[in-house]
């Protein structure tokens, strides 16, 4: 039972009491105490372990893979040409990055009304990194216990020997995180020839070192830090939790009152309920919380507090599902509701916006191009008495290839162009300067509407038309 204090006392920072008359310390910043995870085995364990890999060999690998002359992905920044696979994306198109990014919202907002924050412990590249440090830290240092119990002694030549192992390890992972992320940008197989021989672009230097530097630090040293202080996620991820939300959850009703006991007593027999209290939930979780105390907001969803409590209740013959996947109405005896109005609003909001983007991207035209009139006259008159306006035209080639596309004009008898063809590269872009021609006669009013056309003689479905002003004097 909790010990309710005498009004001659006052509680100092950590819960402690002293007399009244006795000055307390407030504490303004906790001290960190370092985490000694206990590795797990188990069901989701096996599951987040088969993500984690999957995902650190895709980043690791895809900047490897070539396609035809360039890599299958890269961010060519300096000729501003993003290559995703077959496509080839340019800043012109940013609204469709735009539009990936709230998909990826939508997506991250779907997943945690259904299932709370499954992304943290199974796909953020945080926990992805900082479970990796920490199994190359289990590999090297041993189990919990012996990580315990080589902090504590003085130095020696064996502690000297795995503390060196594991950094350097650790660095080595930072360091082709650096070079792989900046392989992302420049092609990767010229970089790791050119970070050597000290002949790369001063900015792949830099980059390789920031991305070194805080890969070993976050995922080394901050570790759950950076989930409790810097992640924004944890902080606005209960606002879309409801009351029949996935969450990670202790069965209070199951579970008390805990208390230590030998294998094959029935617990009813001594008052007690399932858990045995022996904190193997609490030494298992990434994040230091003890998940019997209830939801808390640095729970990460990672399930390696279920993995263990299970393994415990096999061992002492109880049913698993002590601490489990569910919701607060299923805890407290209510139905729960899969398909309810948020859920399935996140979910048709999803499956609307990607459809769209599929659609404009299998849509995309590989072309683009802007009209501008001269803006210095409004108008010039030939010697055979025609009509000229002026205008500079921007043509952008957005495909694969090179393109020669066939320029037309349209919307008023006998209109002509000085220039009948362009040569566009593959990703160029070309500037002309294109003078449209009208008899004077056809001119009735001192603006028309008209349409120029461009059309690729390589494939005629890709074309496009503007429509554009001409300018004219009236003498009749």
């Amino acid at each position: 039972m909790e010990r309710i204090p005498s009004e001659d006392v006052t509680p100092d920072s950590v819960g402690h009491y002293a007399p009244k008359d006795q000055k307390v310390t407030q504490e303004m910043y906790a001290r960190r105490q370092h985490i000694y995870v206990r590795e797990i085995k188990g069901l989701f364990q096996k599951i987040r372990r088969s993500a984690n890999w999957v995902l650190m060999l895709a980043f690791f690998l895809l900047p490897w893979i070539q396609w035809g002359d360039r890599p299958i992905i890269w961010f060519d920044l300096p000729s501003r040409e993003f290559h995703i696979f077959v496509g080839t994306f340019y800043p012109q198109e940013f609204m469709l990055l735009s539009w990936l990014l709230i998909i990826c919202a939508f997506g991250l907002f779907f997943i945690t009304v259904f299932a709370g924050r499954v992304w943290c412990g199974y796909t953020c590249p945080q926990s992805v990194w900082t479970f990796l440090f920490m199994w190359v830290e289990h590999r090297i240092e041993g189990q919990r216990n012996k990580r315990i119990k080589l902090d504590k002694q003085s130095m020696t030549t064996e502690k000297l020997a795995r503390k060196s192992a594991k950094h350097t390890i650790w660095l080595l992972i930072a360091l082709a995180t650096g070079i792989t992320f900046v392989g992302y940008f420049t092609p990767i197989r010229q970089l790791v020839i050119d970070l050597p021989t000290l002949e790369a672009h001063g900015w792949s230097y830099f980059w390789v070192g920031f991305f070194l530097v805080f890969t070993y630090l976050n995922a080394g040293w901050l570790r759950e830090q950076v989930c409790f202080y810097m992640c924004p996620y944890a902080r606005f991820q209960s606002v879309m939790f409801d009351r029949d939300t996935l969450i990670v959850s202790y069965d209070q009703e199951r579970g008390e009152p805990r208390g230590a006991r030998k294998k094959g007593i029935d617990p009813k027999e001594k008052g007690l309920g399932d858990c045995i209290d022996c904190e193997l939930c609490v030494q298992v979780c990434p994040v230091g919380i003890d998940i019997r105390d209830g939801l808390q907001y640095e729970c990460i969803s990672c399930a390696a507090c279920i993995d263990a409590c299970d393994s415990v209740m096999d061992k002492m013959n109880y049913p698993r599902g002590l601490v489990r996947y569910t919701t607060e109405n299923a805890l407290e005896g209510k139905k729960s509701h899969i398909l309810r109005p948020r859920l399935a609003g996140y979910f048709a909001a999803l499956v609307l916006m990607i459809g769209v983007f599929a659609w404009a991207v299998g849509d995309r035209l590989p072309l683009g191009f802007d009209v501008e009139r001269e803006r210095n006259q409004l108008y010039q008159m030939t010697r055979d008495g025609r009509i000229t306006n002026v205008y500079t035209l921007n043509v952008r080639n957005l495909d694969n290839r090179d393109h020669t596309y066939q320029l037309s004009v349209s919307g008023l008898p006998g209109l002509t162009l000085d220039h009948k063809t362009l040569d566009v590269e593959a990703g160029e872009s070309r500037l002309l300067v294109i003078d449209v021609t009208a008899d004077e006669d056809v001119i009735e009013k001192p603006s028309h509407s008209i349409f120029l056309t461009i059309e690729s003689q390589q494939d005629e479905s890709i074309s496009l038309e503007r429509e554009i002003r001409f300018i004219g004097n009236i003498r009749r």
